[in-house]
This record gives structure tokens, sequence and C-alpha cells, in this order.
């Protein structure tokens, strides 16, 4: 529908009720009003990778591993089936009645904060550490969960806005200080393409504060998110964050006067309490009837352009329509092009031939908890690394199984256990040719704070190390002498230092969602080739950080980075060869440009490779190292050449300076296109150097 004629349909609603009804509006438990024919709806919905906590959905990859796909195609369509399944459960919850939390048409997801600090928990939910990976992923999503249909199928909303990717454990509390420069440069991109570009329907504000203000009645609201970028939709805070204003951020006194910041500041949707009070803020005069019928109006164009009061197209959805096989087939896609191999001396893929004897050890590897990460749905099947490896393998080989550890330390009563698990692991490990040691965390290790109950530091990781329990049957493993293959499913880096030296080969699986294992089998048996990247920076260790709650850019992701990685963002190896033979463009840096580039597959597979564009211009305003310009996946067939077309939007030919302003970059501008960073170490790892060339 039309945004105009929602708005007026939406004004002339409000305007039938009176001033405590449109309050009543703004909470995400929106109550009925029978006389107007409003019934009850509930905001707060999610679906970050797969809908999530509402029965049963296609599960997906983790926003992370979909963050390694490098895949802006598969994010549209991965939205597309998110939509599908929530209208679906909407219309099938709908006419029994049910119209409770999770029932929704509003999906806060997705998480469009910059994953800058390995250590932070929710990290996980993101797309990983660059503004243009998170941008190119993030609008074709709200796109596909948006639609673009004569109502719009679903509602997506950019969280958190802005400057928040923790501590966990200070959110509450916490003010986040960055420059001008670190805002419009690295902070506020993602969020700007999803306004502008994906027209995202809502934006979700931040628990901490920013350069002093709450970021849920920040003056960003209006004068970024409104004023500069003509944003048209709502905005909602995170959930009980308003009541931070006055119990941990001290800014106001008491609910009613930090309701009323949050209204004034542009705040329309209060998810938590805080929103019960407007009616006593109104009668001290603490914001005006105008204030809250605005917001009101901005919610029900919302409901009204959701088609939440007509007939749509959407109506004949049903649960038929949810993990349909055309669905499921995209989970798998997703699965396959998110697992990033990481190292490789020739083990893979496992040769049947001769091998047929495989231990499979770790706490991960029959685990169902690792394979969804946090915000998930209830899949119908899971399959597991060890149910995978075992279907891939086929009946002609044998795989034994131990678990080897808990997956952390556990409570002194079962030293015992964790000790007679570490003898079964090295039992197992002697009668096999082949160990693959499946480790990693899960949604109770890190996470968001309060979400999960998370084991230490509110979800939060203290440092890199696998914990340790796994360390022990990491040592175990090296001390058996058998060659191993190492698959780690976590939602950031972890220290692969050791493992890097001593095990044949790497797979970082993320959490590859609930059929996720069927995957990993296929990559190590070859079924699959692997073509998944690092959306992050593989650190060595924290030495190499600054501190936690520094929010300064220096130091930080590789555009900023000042030591050597272990593994760099971009990189990812495959079982194939692809080499660039050629690369063209047209156009010019005030407009932006299309480059050509041919593909060689010079190896005996076919293969996919991420094309990886970088940039760096020769202006003091530019970043530390190269950046991020686009990218795009291709694929050949053994011996054969594919070209692929991909624009260079002129925006990206600009620079931020340090008042915060983008201007165009002055004198030459240095492209780099391969398939990882032009630096020392990806060229170490992958034996190809960048196509460079400068305009």
């Amino acid at each position: 529908m039309d945004r105009e004629l929602a708005k007026k349909r939406a004004e002339e609603l409000v305007s039938k009720m009176t001033v405590e009804e449109a309050a009543s509006q703004l909470r995400y438990d929106s109550p009925a009003i029978d006389r107007l024919g409003i019934p009850e709806y509930n905001w707060w919905n999610e679906s970050l990778h797969g809908v999530a906590r509402a029965g049963t959905a296609t599960s997906f990859p983790q926003a992370i591993g979909l963050g390694a796909t490098f895949d802006s195609e598969l994010l549209g369509e991965v939205g597309v089936v998110c939509s599908t399944e929530g209208r679906a459960k909407y219309n099938e919850y709908k006419a029994n009645g049910d119209r409770d939390i999770y029932k929704g048409l509003t999906f806060w997801s997705p998480n469009v904060n910059l994953f800058r600090d390995p250590r932070w928990g929710r990290g996980q939910e993101t797309y990983g550490e660059d503004p243009v990976l998170i941008s190119d992923l993030a609008v074709p999503f709200i796109k596909g969960l948006q639609g673009d249909g004569e109502y719009m199928k679903a509602a997506a909303c950019a969280k958190h806005f802005v400057v928040h990717s923790g501590p966990e454990d200070q959110r509450h509390r916490f003010n986040a200080i960055c420059s001008q420069k670190d805002l419009y440069e690295t902070y506020l991109p993602a969020f700007e393409a999803c306004v502008k570009d994906a027209k995202v329907e809502s934006v979700m504000g931040a628990y901490n504060r920013t350069n002093g203000e709450p970021c849920c009645g920040h003056s960003y609201l209006q004068n970024i998110i409104r004023d500069a970028w003509k944003f048209e939709g709502h905005i909602v805070s995170d959930c009980w964050a308003i009541r931070d204003f006055h119990e941990h951020h001290k800014v106001t006194k008491n609910e009613q006067e930090s309701a009323a910041l949050a209204l004034k500041k542009g705040c329309d949707l209060n998810c938590g309490c805080t929103y019960i009070h407007l009616m006593e803020a109104y009668n001290q005069g603490l914001v005006t009837e105008e204030d809250i019928r605005t917001a009101a109006v901005r919610l029900f164009t919302t409901r009204y352009i959701l088609g939440m009061f007509d007939e749509t197209e959407f109506d004949g959805l049903n649960y038929l329509d949810v993990e349909s096989k055309e669905n499921l087939a995209v989970a798998k896609r997703a699965a396959d092009e998110s697992i990033v191999l990481l190292k490789n001396d020739g083990i893979l893929p496992i040769d049947k031939n001769k091998t047929k004897v495989i231990s499979v050890i770790g706490p991960n590897a029959d685990s169902r908890a690792c394979l969804i990460g946090n915000y998930y749905g209830t899949s119908s099947e899971y399959i597991t690394a060890l149910e995978g490896i075992r279907s891939a393998a086929g009946d002609d080989m044998r795989i034994l199984y131990s678990e080897g550890c808990d997956i952390s330390t556990p409570k002194p009563d079962f030293l015992s256990r964790e000790y007679h698990r570490l003898a079964e692991a090295e039992a197992v490990m002697k009668r096999s040719d082949l160990v693959v040691l499946v480790i990693g965390l899960n949604e109770n290790l890190e996470g968001e704070e309060g979400d999960q109950g998370n084991q230490y530091k509110s979800g939060d990781k203290p440092d890199l190390k696998f914990p340790r329990t796994q360390l022990k049957l990491i040592d175990k493993v090296i001390a058996s002498g058998k060659p191993f293959i190492t698959i780690v499913m976590a939602g950031s880096c972890m220290d692969l230092s050791l493992l890097s030296e001593k095990s044949s080969a790497i797979l970082q699986a993320w959490y590859p969602g609930a059929r996720g294992g069927k995957s990993i089998g296929e990559i190590l048996f070859g079924k699959v080739n692997p073509s998944g990247k690092l959306p992050v920076t593989f650190y060595k260790d924290t030495n190499d950080l600054p501190e936690f709650t520094d929010y300064a850019m220096k130091g930080r992701t590789y555009r900023y980075l000042e030591t050597t990685p272990l593994y760099p963002f971009g990189y990812g190896l495959t079982y194939g060869n692809m080499d660039i033979t050629n690369v063209s463009y047209d156009g010019d840096k005030d407009s932006g440009i299309t480059l050509k580039v041919d593909v060689a597959n010079t190896g005996d597979i076919a293969t996919t490779e991420v094309i990886q564009v970088y940039l760096k211009a020769e202006d003091a305003n530019e970043v530390k190292n190269t950046r991020l310009a686009a990218f795009a996946r291709v694929t050949a067939e053994a011996g054969k050449t594919a070209t692929v077309e991909i624009p260079v939007p002129a925006q990206r030919f600009t620079v931020v300076n340090e008042a915060g302003e983008r201007v165009a970059a002055e004198g030459k501008i240095n492209f780099y296109v391969g398939f990882g960073q032009p630096d020392s170490l990806t060229e170490s790892l992958t034996g190809k150097k960048a196509f460079k060339f400068s305009i």
C-alpha cells in the first residue's frame, strides 16, 4: 500500500482515539481498542536467521555464517523465506485467535552493528566487521523480507542504533565514546544503507549511551535518521532500554521523565514497560498530545502498509509454506556457502580409498546446541556434524565417536567423568586412520546478556581461548600422532594458533543451522566445494586488540589493524583453482564504475570463488589499510572461464574527514581485485596476488 494513503488512514483512525488510547498503542504489547475495531497486537518478533521463537521454521546459519557467504543474492532469498514463513504463521495464529508475542509481522532483524571486537558475544548476530559487507548483505535481506507487492509482506528492523557492540555486562550503563570520523566512517554506513537503499520500516535504538546521550533517546534519532536520511518509518526501543535512563544511565529521575525523553527524541514504540507511564508524563506536561498522536500515526501507518486491516495477497499462506522443500534448499545452500576452509594440507577432501576408520571427537560433534546460535526457531530435523559425516561417509567406512569432554569446565563432581571421556577419546583415536575434532562454543557460552544464562562474562568471551576442557582434549589429539581435521563451531574467532600448526585442515563452521551437519559432512568428503570467506579478522590473541570498552577504531578490524592476524578478513580456501585473468572497467569515480572481471578455472572441478574489490585512496582522510569496495561470487566449470560484472558505486570513492563529513577522495585511487585482501599474509596463504590498477 502506498505510504501516503496508509498515513492518511492512520491519521483518521488515530484522530478517533482518546489521548489515553493513543498512548496505549505505543507499547510493544498494544491492547485492543474494541470500539474502533482494533485488535491487540504484539510488535515483538524475530527473524535473524529464520523465524524465531514461535515454533517450527526453516533454520539458516547464524548471521555471522550468512556474512561468510559474501552472497547478496542469497541474503535476499533468505529474507523471502523468512517473510513467507512469518506470514504463514501470522495467518494461522490469527485464525486461531493467538496474537501473542512472536506471532506478528514486525521482525526486529537484521542486526547491522559492526563486529569490532571478537570478545562480543552478540557479534554472532552480525554480518561481520566491514560496513560495505554488512550493507550489501543487509539491504537485500530487508528487501526480501519486506517484499515489493501491493502490501508489505513483513516489516524489517535495523538494530541497534548506534555505536553498539558490547561489553554486554555494561550495556545498561555504558557510554560509548567515538569520534565523528569513526561515527560516519564505520558505525553509521550500514544503518544509512538500510534506511536509504532498503527503505527499512523500522530502526531500533541500543541500550547504551553514545557520546553522552542514551541511544533510545538520542538527538541522532531526529537529526540523523529522520532529518538527514528522510526516514519515514517508526523507531522502537530495545527491550526495557528506556527504563535504563533513570535506573542506570541516571539521565532522568523517574519513569515519567524517561518516557518523555524517549518520545520527545523520536522513539515511537517502547519494548518494555516505561511507556505505561506516558499518561502520567502527559498530565505533568512533559509530553504533548501531538507527541503521542504523531508516534501512534507512525505505528498505524506500518500496520496499514502490512495490510493488517485489509485482505492481502499473502492471506493464502499457511503452515504448508513452512519448512517447504524449496525453503530448506535455500538453507542448505546457505550452510554450504557459509563454511570457511582455513587450512588444508591436502588431506581434504577425505579419500575413501585411503581412509577406512574415522574417529569423530569433541563436545560439538553430536551437539544440537552448537548448530543454531541465538535467536533461533525450532527445526523439525537436526543434523549434527557426526550425523552429517556418517551420512557422507557411507557404508564402506567405520565412524567411531567420543564426546571427549564437556564443552566447558564442569562442576567438581563431574571431574571423574571428564577423565573417563578423555580416556575414551584416546581409545577411539588409537583405532582410527583419521581424527575429526569438533570443538568450539554454543549459545550458552556466548550470546546476549541475560538471554541464555551465559556461563561467563554475560555472554561475552573473556579471551579467545577454548574452554579448559577442550584444551585438554586438543592436547590429547595432538599427542595421539594421528592426522586430524579440526572443525570449529563458534560465533567468532577463537585462538587457532596451535591448531593452525598441528591440524592438517581447519574448517570454521560457525553455527551452521539446524541441518548444518549435512553441509559439514559433504564438504569433508568433497561433495560440496567450500567457498566461504571470513567476515571478521581472526586474531592471534587479545594482545592484538585495544581495550574492549574502547570504541575508537584504531587497531581494530582489518581496515585499521596494526599487527599481523592469524587469518585475515576475506580469507577462505577452496578445493579448486581459480585465477583472475583480466580486469577492465567503465565509468569514473564521480559516477561510479562497473568492473568486468574474467575468472579462469584452471582446476579439475567446478569451483565458486568470491571476487573481492579493495581500494585505497591517496588521501590523508583514508583509512589506514585498504578497504572493501565491492564483492561478487563467481562459479566456473573445470577448464572454463566466467565473466562477472561488479558495480562500484560512487559513494565508495569517498572518504570521511575528522569532522565526520563524507567528501570526494583526492588524488589517485588504487584498486585491488582478487580472492582476498591485497596483503602479504593473504598472498602467502593462498599463493595468489591481487590484480592492481589505479584511476
